[in-house]
Formats: structure tokens, C-alpha cells, sequence
């Protein structure tokens, strides 16, 4: 039995054609068109692309207000109503400050902007890590929460504050443009307070503070920092692939900042200056004492 062997694609083609030429003379045409193999990896690069088009078209279009965002953070936590009002104000004069930067990078009121970062204070279960939380995921933006304890200053043991920018890249899937605009939730906050009379360098106080008040300021990160083991393999790798290493470093400006904390003891130091004595004209004046809004004052 002779050996059958299978016609390549041009014969077949080349057959088919003859065959309509002699059935149907000139009245019908045939176009053939050569169909592609797909790449996998192709396709996971269109979807990823088309992922971080939607995320960034999502900032670009922000245009909520104040009292729809809390009515929809009403949705999830009860009462709070006065720190709602406050994290929706805040959140879109920030978002509509991006959004303008979206649009008009070249903008002069770009350069004069100072950025609403927020402190939140409240004991812990009230509902303040899950209200930011659901404000990022309305907004569309990547979200970071961090304790604010596992930090200490950069050159010793623990991770440092740069770490926060990191986790906010990796939470974008790798989009260091749409991480430029995300949030960081950083958790108790009043921590950080240097201890009274320490004699020795406080690594994880006063340090901390510092490098959080650059990062919330405007500065710009490194993801690529010499202090990192893992930053400076990947950039060894990249040397070995490319031959080359590129710069990877975020800007700060646009980064939501949103510190919390219990601050336990707060309500006697404000009752304590409430308290106070006054000498002559205002010394007959009595001060109220609502002991049960002292943090409005």
C-alpha cells in the first residue's frame, strides 16, 4: 500500500479555486485569507491592556460628589456620618486635582497644588479601614493598608516607608501611572509617637515620622533601592536580558495619604486644656464641658 502523504495548504487552495473557476466561471470570486496562529502570550498582553486602559479611563472620569459618596458609604457603615463628610470632601478635591492633571499635565494650578492628606481617629471596629476601603473600589484606584508599627528607618531591621509604594504598584498589577494616584491606608499612627526622655536613637519613632512626612509632602521613589536584596536582583536580571537597567521611580504628588489611629488618653489632654484657669478679664468666663464630643475640640 502505497504511502499516502497529506497536500500542503497551497495545493488544496490552488484545487479549490480551479473547481469554482469551472463550476461557476467568473461569478463568484474566492478570497482566501491566510489565518494566524494565536499567541497565549499575546492575548494576556491585550487583556492586561485593555485592564489598565479601563482603570485609567475610570480616574480620568471622575466626577463624583460629595454627598454621593457618602450615600454610598452609607451603603456599608453606620452613623460616622461627620468622618464620611470629611473623607468624601477630602477625596474629591483630590481626585478632581488628578483628573485635571489627567487632562492638562501642563496645567499651572498643577504646580500649586497641595495635597489633602487625612487623619482619622477612632478606637478600633468603628468601620475606618473598611470606609477608605470602599471609597478606592468606587474610585477605581489601587489600595495599600499597612501598621505603621512594622516600619523603622531606613538602614535597620524592618521594612521602611518606601515599601508602602511598592505594595501600591504591585496592587496595580504592575501599573506604576495608575499607582501614582492610589491610596495608603496607614493603621496606628499614634505609634509612632516618640517616647518622652529616650536616651537612645529611636529607629522606629521619630525616623518613621520623618520618612512618612517626606513621602506625604511629594518626593520621588526608587523601586529599585540599593537597600532592597530583591529590588537589586531583579535589576541584575534585567542588566543580563537587556543590557541595560531602566529607572523605575514613582512620584508621591498624587498618592492619597490617610493616616488612623485610637490615640488612647487624647480626650483627657483636650479636657485638661479645657480646663484651664484664666487671670483677669477672662477670668470669670467658664469654658462647657461636652465629655462626650472632647475630640471636636
Amino acid at each position: 500500500m502505497p504511502d499516502f502523504k497529506l497536500p500542503k495548504p497551497e495545493e488544496i487552495q490552488k484545487e479549490f479555486e480551479e473547481f469554482v473557476q469551472n463550476k461557476f466561471g467568473n461569478k463568484i470570486q474566492v478570497i482566501t485569507q491566510e489565518l494566524k496562529q494565536a499567541n497565549p502570550a499575546d492575548d494576556d498582553t491585550l487583556r492586561r491592556e485593555a485592564r489598565r486602559k479601563e482603570r485609567s479611563e475610570k480616574v480620568l472620569s471622575f466626577n463624583f460628589k460629595p454627598k454621593e459618596i457618602k450615600d454610598y458609604l452609607d451603603r456599608f457603615v453606620m452613623k460616622q456620618d461627620e468622618a464620611k463628610k470629611a473623607l468624601a470632601i477630602a477625596v474629591c478635591d483630590h481626585y478632581n486635582q488628578v483628573k485635571a492633571h489627567l487632562q492638562h499635565p501642563e496645567a499651572e494650578q498643577n504646580e500649586h497644588y497641595v495635597k489633602q492628606n487625612i487623619l482619622i481617629l477612632g478606637p478600633t471596629g468603628v468601620g475606618k479601614t473598611y470606609l477608605v476601603k470602599q471609597i478606592a473600589k468606587l474610585i477605581g484606584v489601587p489600595f495599600v493598608k499597612a501598621d505603621a508599627t512594622r516600619f523603622s528607618e531606613t538602614g535597620y531591621m524592618g521594612a521602611n516607608v518606601d515599601d508602602l509604594i511598592k505594595d501600591l504598584v504591585h496592587q496595580a498589577k504592575g501599573d506604576k501611572k495608575l499607582a501614582q494616584y492610589g491610596i495608603v491606608y496607614l493603621d496606628e499612627g499614634d505609634k509612632l509617637a516618640s517616647p518622652s526622655q529616650q536616651m537612645t536613637r529611636d529607629v522606629s519613632g521619630r525616623g518613621v515620622q520623618m520618612g512618612l512626612l517626606k513621602l506625604m509632602e511629594e518626593t520621588d521613589v526608587d523601586l529599585r533601592a540599593s537597600h532592597d536584596p530583591a529590588s537589586q536582583m531583579q535589576a541584575f536580571m534585567e542588566m543580563q536580558q537587556k543590557g541595560r537597567v531602566e529607572k523605575h521611580v514613582i512620584n508621591t504628588k498624587y498618592i492619597l495619604f490617610i493616616l488612623s489611629g485610637a490615640f488612647t488618653g487624647i480626650d483627657k489632654i483636650i479636657s485638661k486644656r479645657l480646663k484651664q484657669k484664666y487671670i483677669g478679664f477672662a477670668s470669670s468666663e467658664q469654658l462647657p464641658q461636652d465629655t462626650e464630643n472632647l475630640l471636636a475640640q
